[in-house]
């Protein structure tokens, strides 16, 4: 029974969400690297002082789309924003913080994450180093909330 009300928290956070992100209209498609080796991937982000963002995704979700299309992938391409997908349901490989080899989807349930879009920020170890960003926000406090946590994950790298 208890799965069955999660189930329903997802469904009704989709339905309050879903008029607002139709409301916006189709995004122009943008791409972000998918994980490969988030250990290389974390390395390479605190050589520059930064977090290591990783967006989960689901195929299909517009959520996804507004977040991915309307804030992390332009910071990733004008600021250099190190950020990585990584998807829901997908068995691609990728290696963990430790160099093991796992699916994405073995990383979005080692991670405990049920709603996508989840945005983490990750710092020495492969420690999460800010509060996760969970779903769709409004759009006129989506950046402002992205924004909070990088500073709160940047301030934790200094």
């Amino acid at each position: 029974m208890k799965r069955q009300g999660l189930a329903r928290r997802d469904l009704l956070l989709v339905a309050a969400t879903l008029p607002l992100a139709l409301a916006l209209g189709p995004a122009q498609a943008a791409e972000l690297p998918a994980a490969h080796n988030l250990k290389e991937e974390l390395a390479s982000a605190l050589a520059r002082r930064e977090p290591l963002v990783v967006m989960v995704s689901l195929e299909g979700c517009p959520f996804c789309k507004i977040a991915r299309n309307n804030y992390l992938a332009p910071m990733h391409q004008q600021d250099g924003l190190h950020v990585a997908q990584v998807d829901m349901r997908s068995r691609t490989r990728v290696l963990d913080f430790q160099g093991k080899a796992v699916t994405h989807d073995d990383l979005v349930r080692q991670w405990k994450i049920r709603i996508a879009p989840t945005v983490l920020f990750f710092g020495r170890g492969g420690a999460e180093v800010a509060e996760r960003l969970v779903g769709g926000y409004i759009p006129d406090f989506y950046g402002a909330y992205l924004d909070q946590r990088l500073e709160q994950a940047r301030a934790s790298l200094r």
